[in-house]
């Protein structure tokens, strides 16, 4: 067998290993790549990507540009924080099994990649030249932009949710300082108090996320404060994850834990430590934990990406360029998802490889094939038992998005601390694939 054959094979499984259709990457390698034999070949410069936001989806991008592009693409990573800190596993660090420093990580292996990585703060974005104006520094120019924003929240949706309430009421939806300071107030809680998770209507960032938080609660809870009391205000119909695997989860805390579908939070009242919701029932907590309704980030509302429902960025689901803006790439929480199809940490890491793929055959002048998009969104129940569940996803022509793929994926029969390996391997493996490291 040549080792022609050989290496062809070797690009073949590592994109099968990377969870994205090995046919997007046909022609991304570097001219004699594949032939370790090949005389030299002097490499066209191929132009300069713009990567803003450094989290699953931006991370990954940027990566896998270099990684693909080599070097004959410049790849400039811009982000507003110093460091990254992981929304997934998040959640034990309220259940007290996890410190915010174990979910925090720096960019030096992108830099050491060959990623230009700037730390300032992108204050707008000009998307016809693709110029980016920024705090720090001067105007940088971009023959391609990829935009990873995040969600922000829709606080105006909420009667009282202003800046100064905003102070004491938290979502922690974001990791970070929000997270310790709700960790802070559930170890203050004084005995038998009550803590009030409200919960928004569906789409928003990790749907399992919230349900999660409860069990994490439960846990810290029942280990300190035993009397103390969990109201959960679902603005949905009905649990929407893991129904069943969550429910099995809360039995053994019996009445502690007391979960109320169709319950919208529609003022809050900081001060006295009160939500209200649309029917009028007034709920008063020791600790209130109020996650709004979403939307994309506020980067994408100035640029002019959202198109849905005012809400969410509409994408071409094989090169995720932007339906609003040719040459912008949109990733990961901001996009309006397919059918089924999850706002997860996992997925934006998919987003981002595809966009990779995409951008590189672009520049290449050949056209982009769609990709395979693999996902799972593992949920600890406590500070070891874990379950997940998985999907896979498609596309299709005629619909012009992403579908689930019949029969794929798979859900947890039960939590166990199997699953947990799993999913602390997960979290290591991703963080590895995305920043290097």
């Amino acid at each position: 067998m040549s080792e022609l054959i050989q290496s062809r094979r070797r690009l073949l499984k590592g994109a099968a290993a990377w969870g994205v259709s090995s046919g997007l990457l046909a022609g991304c390698a570097a001219p004699g790549a594949t032939n370790p034999g090949a005389p030299a070949v002097l490499e066209r410069r191929l132009g300069r990507v713009g990567v803003i936001g450094a989290g699953f989806g931006g991370a990954t991008a940027a990566r896998y540009l270099k990684h693909w592009g080599g070097s004959s693409l410049d790849v400039v990573l811009i982000e507003r924080n110093p460091q990254f800190v992981s929304c997934p596993l998040s959640n034990l660090v309220l259940g007290g099994t996890r410190r915010i420093e174990d979910l925090t990580m720096g960019y030096q292996g992108l830099r050491d990649a060959g990623v230009t990585v700037l730390v300032d703060e992108v204050t707008q974005i000009d998307p016809i030249k693709k110029v980016v104006s920024l705090v720090k520094i001067a105007d940088q120019t971009f023959d391609r932009l990829v935009v990873a924003p995040g969600v922000d929240f829709q606080f105006d949706q909420i009667q009282g949710l202003n800046a100064e309430a905003q102070k004491t009421v938290l979502h922690a939806w974001k990791a970070g300082p929000q997270t310790v300071a709700l960790r802070n107030r559930i170890e203050s809680m004084p005995p038998g108090g009550v803590f009030v998770l409200s919960i928004p209507r569906a789409p928003y960032r990790c749907p399992p996320g919230p349900y999660e938080r409860v069990c994490q609660v439960a846990f810290a809870l029942k280990a300190n404060n035993p009397t103390a009391k969990i109201i959960v205000l679902d603005a949905n119909e009905d649990i929407q994850s893991k129904k069943g695997l969550f429910l099995k989860a809360w039995e053994p805390y019996g009445s502690m834990i007391e979960y109320r579908p169709n319950s919208v939070v529609a003022e809050v009242q900081a001060q006295a430590g009160v939500v209200v919701t649309e029917f009028g029932d007034r709920i008063r907590a020791d600790v209130l934990n109020v996650i709004p309704p979403h939307r994309a980030g506020d980067l994408a509302q100035k640029t002019g990406l959202i198109t849905v429902n005012n809400r969410w960025c509409g994408v071409d689901w094989v090169t995720m360029e932007s339906l609003a803006a040719p040459g912008i790439h949109v990733l990961g929480d901001a996009v309006m998802a397919g059918p089924l199809m999850p706002k997860s940490g996992h997925m934006a890491n998919q987003h981002g490889k595809t966009a990779a793929a995409a951008i590189l055959e672009i520049l290449h002048g050949r056209t982009p094939q769609p990709a395979m998009m693999v996902n799972t969104c593992y949920s600890y129940v406590d500070d070891r038992n874990v379950v997940h569940v998985s999907s896979v996803h498609r596309y299709n022509s005629e619909q012009k998005t992403m579908v689930t793929v019949a029969g794929s994926g798979g859900l947890s029969t039960q939590a166990n601390a199997l699953e947990g390996q799993y999913a602390d391997a997960w979290a290591r493996n991703i963080w590895r694939d995305m920043f290097n490291v």
